[in-house]
């Protein structure tokens, strides 16, 4: 498979430094709102609460579903975390797509990708609050890295801070270990890839990957935590990078007309992943 390697045409309709502002200002209402979601996600996210809910939610008894389906009710979800939108999660799903459509016309599973890699954000219908469905995800079990977002103020409740185990440079891990072998805070990415995986997706690795750690700004973007990966990791990461792209700076308040690129959708939907799936 190709490797694309020019991904600097992405536009949006404001600055790129506004993006991803995680200034503390409490007289902002979605920047508190944001603050919050992150304060409750750094004092909850555990080892123990993460094996805990994947193992719940590995069981895919929830509910049944079509990929369609399941994308229409993120018309009703506003991600708490996030300080760039205020609009249906619906909405950016298209708007990452159609872009990603715009700028790689051939590689129709990269399209389906950007259209689906935030459906895990369904756990939240099902009484999982917030902060343990959206956001930037990190590791477990190993020190908790600068890079994360508010990270010198929100971790002080959280019992992993202090635990002699999971404080240290590789914690419970050996070094280059791989990410497959490493428990990440529980949220959407973690989900949906195991969902896909579950019901025989045939989308790539490549794609597989963007899913599973397109929140791990950490790594991703901060640069850290790579005494923990391995060489496909490694190898993998430009194509997380190249997601990530289109993932972020295609947000705006512009909404695409969803109703005429459903029949688009739906064929690639009936290529990678048909059918009714279990969550």
């Amino acid at each position: 498979m190709r490797i694309i390697q020019d991904f600097g045409s992405v536009s949006t309709n404001k600055s790129f430094d506004l993006f991803r502002n995680y200034a503390v200002n409490d007289e902002d209402d979605i920047q508190r709102r944001v603050r919050r979601t992150y304060h409750m996600m750094h004092t909850h996210q555990t080892m123990e609460f993460a094996k805990r809910k994947a193992a719940e939610w590995g069981r895919f008894d929830r509910f049944s579903a079509r990929v369609m389906e399941t994308l229409i009710r993120l018309n009703d979800l506003v991600d708490e975390s996030d300080p760039d939108c205020d609009v249906p999660n619906i909405v950016h799903a298209f708007q990452t797509a159609e872009r990603i459509r715009q700028d790689h016309p051939d590689h129709d599973w990269f399209h389906l990708t950007g259209l689906i890699h935030d459906m895990g954000k369904v756990m939240a219908f099902y009484d999982e609050p917030q902060w343990a469905v959206v956001g930037d995800t990190f590791p477990l079990g190993v020190a908790f890295a600068p890079s994360i977002v508010y990270r010198h103020d929100s971790f002080e409740l959280n019992p992993d801070l202090t635990n002699s185990r999971y404080n240290s440079k590789y914690g419970v891990y050996e070094p280059n270990c791989g990410l497959d072998n490493v428990t990440m805070s529980w949220g959407h990415d973690e989900y949906l890839y195991r969902v896909l995986r579950h019901n025989s997706t045939t989308l790539p690795d490549e794609a597989l990957y963007m899913i599973r750690y397109h929140s791990f700004y950490p790594w991703h973007s901060g640069g850290d935590y790579t005494h923990l990966t391995s060489e496909k990791d490694n190898a993998m990461l430009k194509w997380v990078r190249l997601f990530n792209e289109f993932d972020l700076y295609t947000k705006s308040d512009d909404t695409p007309d969803i109703e005429a690129l459903k029949p688009y959708y739906q064929s690639l939907i009936d290529k990678y992943i048909p059918g009714t799936l279990n969550w």
